[in-house]
């Protein structure tokens, strides 16, 4: 059985960029410890927002922790340009690094405005498969994923 939040794309999309940064940790020497420290946190702080959200069952807990995850998301773009500054990393590093964050943003947006939360599934005696319940973005990433395109518009 699977938590809620392990099932949200924005989850998953949070911890590879955690990864992301866990894997630049060793290029920012002493001079950056501050910006590594930071890093470190603000990245950290993103899925444990999320997961800590998705959790709470009243919107406006649900949509404070998602705005919190976000606010960290953008805290990270910050301080990656500082990093960029500082010459360790490039340009391109720094805008391939965004698109997770632009990606999670994005997702947290459309999350934040929504009432309802994504569930464990109820335990039913033989089953074994999750369920997964798909919300705004969330919906639109997976059938662009399987399709190959945007998802038809409601007329």
């Amino acid at each position: 059985m699977r938590f809620g939040h392990e099932q949200l794309d924005v989850y998953k999309l949070s911890l590879e960029y955690v990864a992301w940064v866990y894997s630049q940790v060793p290029r920012l020497k002493s001079h950056h410890r501050n910006a590594r420290e930071q890093l470190l946190r603000a990245s950290q702080s993103v899925p444990l927002n999320i997961a800590e959200g998705n959790g709470k069952s009243g919107r406006n807990d649900r949509r404070h922790f998602f705005e919190i995850a976000r606010g960290s998301a953008l805290e990270c773009a910050a301080i990656q340009d500082v990093l960029q500054i500082g010459n360790v990393l490039t340009l391109e590093e720094n805008n391939k690094a965004k698109q997770y964050l632009i990606r999670i943003v994005s997702m947290l947006t459309k999350l934040s405005l929504f009432n309802e939360n994504v569930k464990e599934a109820a335990p039913t005696y033989g089953e074994t498969a999750p369920v997964k319940e798909l919300h705004g973005d969330e919906y639109d990433y997976e059938y662009e994923k399987q399709n190959g395109s945007n998802p038809p518009t409601k007329a």
